[in-house]
């Protein structure tokens, strides 16, 4: 019996000791990973975007049953602790200003490391036009080091240092310029952003940027949601950027991301 053979017979034998299928049955990629994705009542009640989170789902869904079969055929380490993949993606509405909803993608996880990572995004739904969006038209420019883009990342560090400074972070830490220099004057690197609920009806106070654990800190700070008052940059909105921002945050809102 060659040692490829008898590796497959191996593999066939322990399946079941697992949970998994017995040796007769085909052994697939949902078998080494329990992945899970799901999205909140607001977004189920919008079929186009619904549907759009959907299909970004299904091949997430796919991606990491992939990649959690392929470790387990070649990591040895995750054969013998029979080691099972979890994760997690979570679709939540941050906020409904308009016909613009903002969604929080949240991915969980656990893949037998030292611990469990979450990683953030954002996504920014036009209802009105069916599709997503960035934050692009809210501005007059947004040229990569240009004038809007130098500011926005000039607020969203003097953000993050506020709220650590808030937590109580030492002085020292926080001096630190490896954790903010991720932050940039480029669309792509200041970090995930919603548009913040306002005290007005059908306006944004603001933007808040999400930064999963990691991006600004160490992992043992945690993630950190930032808010920039739209007031701060109102020197650079556009016509519909001046339309859609208006009030202030409301506390309901401090309160959901309240560390």
């Amino acid at each position: 019996m060659t040692i490829l053979r008898l590796a497959a017979l191996t593999s066939a034998l322990l399946l079941p000791l697992f949970g998994w299928p017995a040796a007769t049955q085909a052994i697939t990629p949902a078998h080494f990973a329990d992945v899970t994705v799901t999205t909140d009542a607001t977004i189920k009640a919008m079929p186009a975007l619904a549907a759009d989170c959907r299909r970004e789902g299904d091949r997430f869904t796919a991606k990491w049953r992939k990649e959690a079969a392929e470790a387990w055929r070649t990591d040895p380490y995750m054969r013998e602790r029979r080691l099972r993949w979890t994760v997690e993606r979570t679709y939540a509405t941050a906020s409904v200003v308009g016909p613009y909803v903002s969604v929080l993608r949240s991915d969980y996880l656990n893949t037998g490391g030292a611990h469990p990572n979450t990683q953030m995004d954002t996504i920014l739904w036009d209802g009105t036009a069916g599709k997503r969006i960035g934050i692009r038209p809210f501005f007059t420019e947004m040229a990569d080091n240009g004038p809007t883009m130098t500011a926005l990342a000039k607020l969203v560090r003097a953000a993050v240092i506020a709220e650590k400074k808030a937590r109580g972070i030492p002085a020292e830490m926080i001096a630190d310029p490896e954790w903010l220099k991720g932050i940039k004057p480029q669309l792509t690197a200041i970090g995930p952003v919603t548009l913040t609920p306002s005290t007005e009806a059908g306006k944004s106070a603001g933007l808040t940027v999400h930064f999963s654990p990691y991006d600004v800190g160490p992992y043992a700070e945690g993630a950190y949601v930032v808010f920039v008052p739209w007031q701060a940059f109102k020197p650079h909105l556009s016509a519909a950027g001046a339309a859609i921002f208006a009030g202030a945050r409301p506390a309901a809102d401090m309160k959901k991301y309240a560390p």
